[in-house]
């Protein structure tokens, strides 16, 4: 296992004025995709709630002295659910990027969050560079002449399709895969620092084909997670992988090499959604940069501004 070098791990300041301002930026252009819809987020307004915890394994403690990893059991809300701002969008809509964001319910009333996506890397490297792309998708409405503006600004940027590509459809929440794109640093109790990317493995990966997707119902996988659940729980194992040195930490939209080795941190365990799931996720909001001692931000600035984003939307809907 090799520890990545501290000093290669700058620890980007606070949110500031120009993450806020960026991200004013991005919600108005969300706005300008899908129109306003009152009391839904502005992105992945579809989704669903459900409760479970968490319980790590001896391998986590070892990476971080963070007290998430204890190995106690910890109560988790999670929230699933579908890309676009659109509430009423059809589960199995083409290309639709699943997400799955986990709260994580601390002893004392503190909170960590993490924040996956059913992709392989995130579209673009930067938020600056992620707010001209949903420029261009703004400005490419259906039926618009080809090429589109987001045509174009695909040809440019082949991070786009190489990350919008690798999304599927799942037979079920339950059997998605969920990766946390963005590098986190676990210090360990000595001091050692190691960056992780997070993935969300479920006991099996089940993927429908396009017309197979086609015939389903436009509700399922929101109808079949708490049939699922009633029958008996869904478990995902929670897994980093590991960076070695020399691997680059402030780009979402790169891989790692596939031979990076992976840890399993812990299994989650989803028991039951919740039956006020529309009224509950209102009010629920995942932060990527609420997080404990033991687990702290590496130089890749995306959490903050998405972190940012997401307080400036919460706050929109809340209105």
């Amino acid at each position: 296992m090799s520890q990545a070098p501290a000093e290669s791990q700058p620890t980007p300041a606070a949110p500031d004025d120009d993450y806020t301002a960026l991200a004013t930026q991005i919600v108005d252009i969300f706005y300008k995709i899908y129109g306003t819809h009152p009391g839904f987020r502005v992105n992945h307004a579809k989704g669903i709630v459900a409760k479970g915890n968490f319980v790590a394994t001896p391998a986590a403690a070892a990476l971080s002295r963070a007290a998430l990893f204890d190995g106690s059991s910890i109560p988790v809300t999670v929230r699933c659910s579908n890309d676009g701002g659109i509430p009423a969008i059809p589960d199995g809509a083409p290309g639709n990027i699943k997400g799955m964001a986990v709260k994580f319910h601390m002893p004392g009333g503190a909170e960590v969050d993490i924040v996956m996506l059913a992709v392989k890397t995130f579209p673009m490297a930067t938020g600056e560079g992620f707010r001209d792309l949903l420029m261009a998708i703004s400005e490419s409405p259906e039926g618009a002449p080809k090429p589109t503006r987001f045509d174009e600004f695909a040809a440019r940027h082949p991070t786009v399709s190489a990350s919008f590509d690798t999304a599927g459809t799942p037979d079920s929440f339950a059997h998605e895969e969920y990766l946390g794109l963005n590098a986190f640093i676990f210090v360990d109790k000595a001091g050692r620092r190691q960056a992780v990317r997070y993935i969300m493995a479920p006991e099996q990966v089940v993927y429908l084909t396009a017309d197979e997707a086609a015939k389903q119902s436009p509700d399922f996988l929101i109808d079949d997670l708490p049939q699922r659940l009633a029958k008996k729980p869904a478990v995902f194992h929670l897994t980093a992988q590991l960076a070695e040195g020399g691997d680059q930490t402030k780009d979402p939209s790169q891989l790692w090499p596939n031979d990076r080795e992976v840890v399993d941190l812990g299994t989650l365990t989803l028991h039951e959604t919740l039956s006020n799931s529309r009224e509950v996720q209102k009010d629920l909001l995942f932060l990527p940069t609420n997080l404990i001692d033991g687990i702290e931000l590496s130089d890749d600035r995306m959490p903050l501004i998405r972190t940012a984003v997401y307080g400036v939307a919460f706050a929109r809907r809340s209105r």
